[in-house]
C-alpha cells in the first residue's frame, strides 16, 4: 500500500517564536483526522529554512512528543551549514527519529563531488536511514540517474523525496532502483507519479487535503482512473486557489476554518490581509467544508 505523508507546518505566534501549541494540534489533526501514514518534520511546509537551529530542534520534539509511534517520522536536516545538519542529524536520532532527509545544498553551485560528501558526511557516526530531498525548482540542483546511483553506494541512503517535474528521470530512477523509497512530493502531479510506482507521497496540501488524496490513491489501486482523474482535478483547482491566495499563510488560514489554530507564518513570508481572509473563507467553503 502506498504511503501518505503530510508535510508538518509550523505555527508561529505574531512574533516570529513557535506556537507550541498550534503545531500539536496540526499533528493531532493530521493524525486523528486525516489518517495520514506519516509526517516529514522540517521541510519547505514548515518554513525550516527560516528558522534557527534552537527553533529547529525544538519543532523536531514537538513532533516526536505529540507524534510518538503513531505514524512514520521523517526528520528534515538538510541545512547550508554542514556542521547544522551534522548536530540536527544525530539530535534527531537520539530522539528516536526512524529516517531522516536531507535537501541537496543549495545557493552556492557546488559540484556533485561536494554534494555526495555532504550526505555521506551527515550519516558518519549516524546510525539512521536518509532519503534525498530533490527540489530542483527552488535549489537550482538537479541531480542525473548516474549520480543517484553514485550517492545510493551509501547503503544508508534509502531513497527521494522526488519534487521534481522530470517524469522521464523518475521513470528512470524507478526502474533502475526498484529497491529505494521514492515518494513524490508535487501534490499538483501526483496522478502521474502514480502511474510511474512511486512508493506514496509527501505534501504541503495534504495538511488540508488527505482524505481526497487518499481517494485518489485508492482508485488509482483499484484502476478507476476515471475517479483517479477527477480527484486529481479537484485538488489542482484548490491547489490554484490556495497559490494565487499566498499558499503558505492560506493553508494556516484554511486549518483556521477547520478548527485548527495554525497561527502564522514567520517573516518575511506574509501575515494575512482581510482580503486573504475572505478568499481562505471561500476556499475552505468550496473545496474542504464536510
Amino acid at each position: 500500500m502506498k504511503k501518505l505523508y503530510s508535510a508538518l507546518m509550523t505555527a508561529f505566534n505574531e512574533d516570529g517564536s513557535i506556537n507550541e501549541a498550534g503545531t500539536r494540534e496540526m499533528i493531532r489533526y493530521n493524525i486523528d483526522v486525516n489518517k495520514v501514514d506519516g509526517l516529514y518534520v522540517g521541510g519547505s511546509t514548515g518554513e525550516n529554512f527560516l528558522l534557527s537551529p534552537e527553533q529547529k530542534k525544538q519543532v523536531f520534539k514537538i513532533a516526536i512528543d505529540e507524534a510518538k509511534s503513531d505514524v512514520d517520522l521523517i526528520a528534515q536536516v538538510g541545512s547550508l551549514d554542514l556542521n547544522e545538519s551534522k548536530f540536527l542529524a544525530k539530535f534527531v536520532t537520539d530522539l528516536g527519529y526512524p529516517k531522516i532527509s536531507a535537501v541537496t545544498p543549495f545557493y552556492y553551485k557546488y559540484t556533485f563531488e561536494e554534494i555526495k560528501d555532504y550526505y555521506n558526511e551527515i550519516l558518519k557516526g549516524v546510525d539512521n536511514k536518509l532519503l534525498i530531498y530533490s527540489i530542483p525548482a527552488l535549489t537550482g540542483v538537479g541531480l542525473s540517474i548516474e549520480q543517484f546511483a553514485e550517492l545510493f553506494e551509501n547503503p544508508k541512503i534509502i531513497g527521494i523525496k522526488y519534487t521534481n517535474a522530470d517524469f522521464y528521470l523518475l521513470e528512470r530512477v524507478r526502474n533502475k532502483f526498484p529497491d529505494k523509497l521514492i515518494l513524490s512530493g508535487f501534490d499538483e502531479m501526483l496522478l502521474p507519479a502514480l502511474a510511474l510506482n512511486v512508493d506514496g507521497c509527501i505534501g504541503s496540501t495534504y495538511n488540508l487535503n488527505a482524505p481526497r488524496v487518499r481517494a485518489e490513491m485508492d482508485a488509482f489501486d483499484a484502476g478507476d482512473i476515471d475517479k483517479a482523474r477527477e480527484l486529481q482535478k479537484v485538488s489542482n483547482d484548490a491547489i490554484t486557489a490556495l497559490i494565487q491566495n499566498d499558499i503558505y499563510p492560506s493553508l494556516k488560514l484554511v486549518f483556521e476554518e477547520m478548527g485548527v489554530h495554525a497561527g502564522f507564518t514567520k517573516a518575511p513570508m506574509a501575515k494575512p490581509t482581510d482580503e486573504m481572509r475572505a478568499d481562505a473563507k471561500k476556499i475552505y467553503q468550496d473545496y474542504f467544508k464536510k
